[in-house]
């Protein structure tokens, strides 16, 4: 119990110090940076899963020698 009570305040604590940080200039650079990264990691990602859906597609649809 005392781990998610520290985990909680820890989760709290890291928002309060984002919403500071995002008031300056630079902060605001940085977390668009860090969206902007963040967003080309879940492209690539769900492209990847496309390509490796439509290869087992394509591999189910191929018939199975010896049978």
């Amino acid at each position: 119990m005392k781990s998610i009570l520290w985990f909680a305040v820890g989760v709290a604590t890291g928002f309060a110090v984002a919403h500071q940080v995002n008031r300056t200039a630079q902060g605001r650079e940085f977390f668009a940076g860090l969206d902007a990264k963040a967003r080309a990691f879940g492209r690539a990602v769900a492209e990847g899963y496309s390509a490796r859906e439509a290869e087992l597609r394509a591999a189910e649809a191929q018939p199975v020698e010896g049978r």
